[in-house]
């Protein structure tokens, strides 16, 4: 009977030291998920910010090229063409 209660003892830390293991690891899970989201969300807004600063850029290099340097003017009118289409582009979706 000692060595049934003893089992019965063993069996019973085991399951404590396994329970307490859950509940550390599904913490610490929660943990790291909330990490994620957090993180994700930053890179977002990086995106979002590089978005913008290239968009300002483009601005930028297209208002030199026009200002009257006649490297990129060939690049600006490129560029103006592109934009050219795609107001076409969107003007020929409206009227559909």
């Amino acid at each position: 009977m000692n060595q049934i209660t003893g089992i019965v003892n063993l069996v019973e830390d085991k399951l404590k030291t396994l329970l307490e293991n859950y509940i550390f690891l599904k913490e610490e899970n929660e943990l790291l998920h909330n990490k994620v989201i957090v993180l994700e969300n930053q890179i977002a807004k990086e995106k979002q910010f590089n978005n913008e600063i290239e968009k300002q850029y483009q601005t930028l290099k297209i208002a030199k090229t026009i200002e009257g340097s006649k490297e990129n003017s060939r690049e600006t009118k490129l560029k103006i063409n592109a934009l050219i289409r795609e107001v076409d582009n969107c003007i020929s979706q409206l009227s559909e």
